[in-house]
């Protein structure tokens, strides 16, 4: 087995050191963020999180969201400290918001006759009687909505159970990494996991990245469901979704996909505008009357989604003397591509930890 400097503690990352470690090989962890932090650089924590499948059919993209599934499912089933659970979900579609940039992000979601159908369990197509007003046509589907301070803890106590090391660094170049194995002796490759980090970090400065900004409202109010319109009449690049965390994570209200805006600091009117779209579409988070006064807030936050022209980008490089396999560029569905991505990634390195072998 070999030793295996993984970049990065997203949970990307997180779950690309897991498999790695759980096929035995000897991984270091090295990320400038770890589970715990809250900041702009670190996407993972303010994520909802959830599984609403928007790949293309036919593409490596369904098969990584497909491959998550099955994983996040077992989770959810067996293993409650991990913060996953199931929830009902709703998926609302109006015709008017098809040219948007959120109607084009959700395009394949919210078909009636989607390819997740049957996979994601309990799919069927929405009654006219379900439809809040001003609503065309609707999904419904079991899904699962994670509570990422549990999540990420989660699976760096996974690697550390099966003997991974965690260690805070910032490296400038990737081929830095490589000497930071907690053996001493050089890794034998590195997973590059850094997410939006990419476009600057040296031997890799990939120029197809770019931030896709959220802004979310996390409430104590639970309305019992997850759900989500395919747009919004404030703007083609807000939107509109509702999830309940698992074990007291509380509900997360969004939101925007706001593409290359870098901002940190929250919008205040985006703030106004997202909590009074969610009582909107879901009344009873509130009690009658109320509006959003009746939210219990716990927080706002802004997050940016590494986002990538060409899709998620998984494959092996050589930069210089060093093997290099890149996870990164999930966008907007990180965690329900986790697994597959990973398990895409392990793939990989037993091509190049094999030609090795023979040399």
């Amino acid at each position: 087995m070999a030793n295996i400097v993984v970049l990065g503690a997203g949970v990307s990352g997180l779950t690309t050191a897991l498999l790695l470690a759980r096929k035995g090989h000897k991984v270091t962890i090295i990320a400038k963020h770890m589970p715990g932090d809250y900041d702009i650089e670190y996407a993972s924590p303010w994520a909802g999180a959830n599984s609403l499948p928007v790949a293309k059919p036919g593409s490596i993209a369904q098969q990584y969201e497909t491959d998550t599934w099955y994983e996040l499912e077992k989770l959810a089933t067996n293993l409650p400290e991990a913060g996953v659970h199931f929830q009902n979900n709703y998926i609302y579609r109006r015709a008017k918001d098809a040219d948007s940039a959120v109607g084009d992000w959700f395009k394949e979601l919210i078909r009636e006759d989607a390819w997740f159908k049957d996979v994601l369990p309990n799919f069927r197509v929405l009654d006219k009687s379900e439809l809040p007003p001003g609503i065309d046509s609707g999904t419904g589907f079991t899904s699962v909505c994670i509570n990422t301070a549990l999540y990420l803890p989660w699976l760096a106590s996974q690697c550390l159970k099966l003997g991974a090391t965690l260690h805070r660094g910032d490296v400038s170049h990737i081929s830095d990494a490589a000497s930071l194995h907690h053996s001493g002796s050089p890794a034998k490759l590195v997973i590059n996991c850094t997410g939006l980090s990419s476009l600057r970090l040296g031997g890799v400065q990939d120029k197809n990245l770019y931030p896709a900004r959220g802004q979310i409202v996390v409430v104590r109010n639970d309305p019992g469901i997850m759900c989500s319109t395919s747009g919004t009449d404030d703007g083609s690049d807000e939107a509109c979704y509702i999830m309940h965390r698992a074990a007291g994570g509380g509900t997360v209200l969004g939101g925007s996909l706001q593409a290359g805006n870098w901002e940190s600091q929250v919008d205040p009117n985006l703030a106004i505008r997202i909590m009074k779209r969610a009582v909107a579409l879901c009344p009873a988070l509130v009690k009658p009357g109320q509006g959003i006064e009746g939210l219990d807030i716990v927080r706002h936050g802004v997050g940016l989604r590494p986002m990538r022209s060409g899709g998620i980008r998984v494959e092996k490089e050589r930069i210089g003397d060093l093997d290099v396999v890149h996870n990164y560029g999930h966008g907007g569905y990180g965690y329900q591509t986790s697994f597959g991505c990973s398990m895409e990634v392990l793939k990989l390195v037993d091509e190049v930890v094999g030609v090795k072998s023979k040399l």
